[in-house]
């Protein structure tokens, strides 16, 4: 991972889970990383938690839903260090009930948050990258955007089957503008996302396609 030495990486989502993992780690390989999430606590508190452990970090409460939020993220990444290298699109909410319970209002949020939210994030950042002739934009998507489950995801699976889509078609518009595009898909992890769950439901998903994958473009 040498290569993330000094690299500016924006990420979404970093209170807790996956996005706090990653940055810690990256932080540790010398990457200099902007932390956005709704709980503005919680992002204090990991860059602390980087800054005490020798690590450059930045934070800002960012609410993904509300594009001036995004927006001032990255700018936020701008003004302290400088450029905008990678953008890491992991905020997401995993809100589980069966579509008959008219959860109308998860709906919308899911929709808010997991589509929204991402493409929030590239219209703030991509004029960046595209001024500095190069970027890389990473997208969490899940394995649940290949495969469905329900009663119960329905609503989330398409969200994440849109995130693939939106990552092919940001490879096909952007890969000539040495702008990288990466999807990520992972399977059942221990993180915050997992205690959305409003209404018991049955979950029975084929173990082989719960495991993480990577599409790299």
């Amino acid at each position: 991972m040498s290569n993330i030495t000094n690299k500016v990486v924006v990420i979404t989502g970093a209170s807790s889970g996956i996005g706090e993992s990653t940055a810690k780690l990256l932080a540790e390989q010398g990457a200099k990383v902007v932390l956005g999430a709704r709980r503005s606590n919680r992002i204090d508190k990991v860059v602390r938690e980087i800054s005490a452990a020798g690590g450059k970090a930045i934070g800002f409460a960012t609410d993904v839903t509300k594009r001036a939020e995004v927006e001032a993220l990255i700018q936020g990444a701008v003004d302290g260090f400088g450029r905008v290298d990678v953008l890491l699109n992991n905020a997401g909410i995993m809100p589980i009930a069966p579509i008959e319970a008219l959860k109308v209002d998860e709906w919308d949020r899911q929709i808010d948050v997991n589509i929204k939210g991402l493409l929030y994030g590239v219209a703030a950042a991509l004029p960046h990258m595209q001024k500095q002739k190069s970027g890389h934009i990473i997208n969490i998507a899940s394995v649940f955007g290949i495969k469905m489950f329900a009663p119960g995801g329905t609503v989330y699976c398409a969200t994440k089957a849109a995130v693939r889509a939106l990552t092919e078609g940001l490879r096909m518009e952007l890969h000539s503008q040495n702008i990288r595009c990466t999807m990520i898909s992972p399977g059942a992890i221990a993180r915050a996302i997992a205690y959305a769950i409003e209404q018991p439901v049955q979950v029975e998903v084929d173990e082989m396609v719960i495991r993480p994958t990577v599409q790299d473009f």
